[in-house]
């Protein structure tokens, strides 16, 4: 049985199609489009009908593409700018318009859970305390829990790489006193941040597998200062093209740095950059509620 999910964040439109292979979840096809949506949403609160249009006319394409390959079912969850923008039901209608398909603005709690089940299931040899933080564009997930007995702490902030970049690291390359001040922001997002400290880590999204291009695949303070130093020396442009990302990506990753690196020294342990995560984590859910309904 196949699935399709198409997920509408801050940063991209992605759709993953998957089946299962026992426990295993199986991508058969991914795609995705960078359209910032968070952009609109940090600049005037509220989403443009360009950017609307963007996401309907992608959204609506990745439905039908899902669909094409046989899927039993397609949904289309909505993170932060369903939640963030003041004009989100128009986007929610927009997008069923142009798919027909199921729409679902995420909880921050919901779309957390989903990161660290997407997340635990992907990786091999975990112990059985562990967190998982999911940068994204408009917000940032942290959920500690246990392998067998799923999340059990939650806590979104709302700060994401594009709205803090676009709050404060305003040139390309970021300046040092900016840095210094998108570091302050992380700190006031996270006063009263105390979670239970885990045995191991996992990052989730984006911004921690394009840092695992710059610095590898284990992050710690030092390969947060490794980044930066290479962030804010060199141009967008320049970093995207040294290694192999999207440009609008690489303007947004010294902000998703800052706010790992913020996440990483509360939690005690290095993060461990984790292939899978929010829509691993939702194709699983809607694969389970299938079984289920057919039992």
């Amino acid at each position: 049985m196949k699935v399709g999910i198409v997920d509408v964040g801050s940063n991209t439109v992605r759709l993953l199609v998957a089946s299962r292979d026992r426990a295993t979840l199986v991508p058969l096809r991914e795609e995705r489009e960078h359209l910032f949506l968070g952009e609109d949403v940090e600049r005037d609160g509220r989403l443009s009908a360009e950017r609307i249009a963007e996401a309907a006319r992608c959204a609506g394409g990745y439905t039908r593409l899902a669909r094409g390959l046989g899927v039993a079912v397609v949904e289309v969850i909505v993170t932060a700018p369903g939640r963030q923008s003041a004009n989100g039901k128009k986007l929610l209608s927009a997008l069923y318009s142009a798919g027909g398909a199921p729409v679902r603005v995420l909880s921050a709690d919901e779309e957390g859970r989903l990161a660290f089940e997407g997340a635990v299931a992907a990786a091999s040899s975990m112990p059985q305390s562990v967190a998982v933080c999911d940068v994204g564009g408009g917000s940032t997930e942290a959920v500690v829990g246990t392998v067998d007995g799923g999340p059990a702490w939650s806590r979104s902030l709302d700060v994401g790489a594009v709205r803090l970049t676009q709050r404060v690291l305003v040139d390309d390359p970021p300046r040092r006193r900016a840095l210094t001040a998108a570091r302050d922001e992380v700190e006031r997002h996270l006063e009263g941040f105390v979670p239970p400290l885990p045995q191991a880590a996992l990052a989730a999204g984006g911004t921690a597998r394009a840092l695992r291009k710059l610095v590898g695949k284990e992050l710690e303070a030092d390969e947060f200062e490794a980044a930066l130093q290479i962030l804010g020396k060199r141009s967008s442009a320049k970093v995207a093209k040294t290694f192999g990302l999207h440009e609008r990506r690489a303007r947004t990753l010294a902000a998703g740095a800052i706010i790992l690196a913020g996440l990483q020294a509360r939690l005690g342990v290095p993060l461990e950059i984790s292939r899978a995560g929010l829509r691993e984590g939702a194709a699983l859910a809607l694969l389970d509620e299938l079984a289920a309904s057919a039992a």
